[in-house]
């Protein structure tokens, strides 16, 4: 790999998107946003650091994520949709949003951010939109399966794609046609969701690049099990022929913790992902470096080896060290990075290979 010049020497500050000050339950790519970018660019600041963008799933947590490549819905701006026309005036204020404005209430975001958004969709016009159709047509690698995988995650009230009826969860085609039409509105709302939260960030990471601000993001090494990126992509990951993991993520005990960390995040099939170049890598750091000027990868030693542990294990204390791809990952992603860097996170046993 070729080797890249350091950063030039710079502060900044990490601050998640979601603890922005909002009247709407979460901080949002709104007004308190670009505030923050003034402040950051008055106070001599050269970064700012944000948690990773995408979709919560379980546990609210941006480390579980519904997909690699999707935005979270919660930080689309309810004010700029009304300054649009795509809401009436007070109508973002209607639902409840909690009550505390230092708590973000996930429950509450959950049950009433949703039925906004699609007032603002069916006001959109979506159809003859041609930023959009230009969105969904320059997106449509990694959009139309999460699309359809929202869409069925509502038709199955929530649950977990691991638990949908069996011609689902296993993508049989037949039953994937029937579903893509019957939920056709359903996949256009979360198509259009998409749009209006990467047309919002691509506006504010303008806004902060104009002030000499860059911005770091963050991505997770492992996704989650619950995601359109393992139920699309099953083969790249260690499942068995019903798609249910045979290995899974996490850290073997040490001076924190007896038992170890189990995570649970299903493993990369290192050897089956090589085999196509990386394909499914190369496409989600391509998506990162459109996102953000730097690309920090949590649990980077992830890379060079990680941890197996046994599915239906309990704790992580069974678990056993195997070989990632090392330099041959970093080799095939530096291309599509168009110059972007990396931020390689330092936790764990920094081997000289890592």
């Amino acid at each position: 790999m070729k080797k890249q010049k350091p950063l030039g020497r710079g502060a900044g500050v990490l601050l998640p998107v979601s603890c922005l000050p909002s009247d709407y339950g979460i901080g949002t790519f709104g007004r308190e946003a670009y505030c923050f970018v003034d402040f950051l660019a008055a106070a001599g600041q050269r970064y700012w650091q944000v948690l990773p963008l995408g979709p919560t799933g379980y546990g609210d947590s941006p480390y579980q994520s519904f997909s690699a490549f999707a935005g979270n819905p919660y930080y689309i701006d309810l004010q700029a949709l009304t300054q649009q026309g795509l809401l009436l005036p007070g109508e973002a204020e209607e639902p409840d949003w909690g009550l505390r404005p230092d708590w973000v209430d996930y429950a509450k975001l959950y049950a009433n951010r949703f039925s906004i958004l699609k007032k603002a969709w069916l006001r959109s016009g979506w159809e003859q939109d041609t930023a959009f159709l230009s969105f969904c047509e320059k997106n449509k690698g990694w959009l139309g399966d999460y699309a359809l995988f929202m869409a069925l995650k509502g038709c199955f009230d929530g649950r977990q794609w691991q638990a949908w009826p069996e011609e689902v969860r296993l993508r049989r085609p037949a039953a994937l046609a029937e579903y893509r039409e019957r939920l056709q509105q359903e996949i256009s709302f979360w198509q259009y969701v998409q749009y209006l939260f990467f047309s919002q960030w691509e506006k504010l990471k303008t806004y902060a690049n104009q002030n000499g601000i860059s911005i770091i993001g963050d991505i997770p090494i492992y996704v989650a099990m619950d995601s359109a990126d393992v139920w699309v992509e099953g083969d790249l990951f260690q499942l068995d022929e019903s798609r249910r993991p045979t290995a899974v993520a996490g850290v073997p005990p040490d001076m924190f913790s007896a038992t170890g960390q189990l995570w649970g995040n299903p493993l990369y099939d290192w050897q089956a992902m090589e085999r196509d170049g990386f394909a499914w890598w190369k496409a989600r750091m391509s998506s990162s470096a459109a996102l953000y000027d730097l690309i920090r990868i949590d649990h980077f030693i992830g890379v060079v080896n990680y941890y197996a542990i046994p599915a239906g294990e309990n704790t992580a204390m069974n678990g056993q060290w195997m070989p990632g791809p090392g330099e041959k990952l970093l080799d095939a992603i530096t291309p599509v990075l168009k110059g972007k860097k990396i931020i390689a996170e330092d936790l764990g046993v920094v081997t000289p290979e890592v």
